[in-house]
């Protein structure tokens, strides 16, 4: 089957569809079966999420991504320039990881937290744009003004919602109300 067909993108989904093909075949599921679960798989809600174009701008929202490993992923399966949401508490994130990624595919970050020194320090190198939000709706209007049609803004912290929100939940419901007010 064609990878755009699959119902979850990006290079870790493709890695989880083959290893469930391959233990598909040990209990003989029969192939129309698999694909067809394969494209009609539900996501989970604030996981790599697409919530809604506005004026050509994608807003995904994928507020479960705690950690930089996760956000690696978001962000290496965006196809367009991103608009980069990350930042919350820091649980001592390493995020040399990210750099060639940041560097080839974000061109604004906007920090969303109670202290974003270290995600600033940290990426002003590789980004030129970058904002210092402090309340969700500062950090999705920055976003949306720092876009254009084509673009994605990708809320993907890398850290824990501790400082601002509840959990992680909070954070992506309040990412998407953010988003319904603009």
């Amino acid at each position: 089957m064609k990878i755009e067909t699959l119902a979850l993108q990006g290079k870790h989904n493709l890695n989880n569809n083959m290893a469930a093909s391959v233990a598909s075949t040990l209990f003989e599921f029969r192939k129309e079966t698999l694909k067809k679960s394969f494209q009609t798989f539900q996501k989970t809600e604030h996981r790599l999420e697409f919530v809604v174009k506005v004026h050509g701008i994608a807003f995904w929202n994928d507020s479960k991504a705690t950690n930089v490993n996760s956000t690696w992923y978001a962000l290496e399966s965006m196809k367009t320039p991103i608009i980069w949401i990350a930042g919350g508490t820091d649980k001592g994130n390493e995020y040399d990881c990210l750099f060639e990624l940041v560097k080839n595919k974000v061109k604004a970050l906007v920090c969303l937290g109670a202290d974003n020194r270290k995600l600033i320090e940290t990426f002003s190198p590789y980004v030129e744009v970058i904002a210092d939000t402090h309340t969700m709706e500062e950090a999705v209007n920055a976003a949306y003004q720092l876009g254009n049609p084509g673009d994605v803004v990708l809320m993907s912290p890398a850290c824990a919602s501790f400082d601002l929100f509840e959990n992680y939940e909070d954070r992506g419901k309040q990412f998407k109300n953010a988003i319904r007010e603009l």
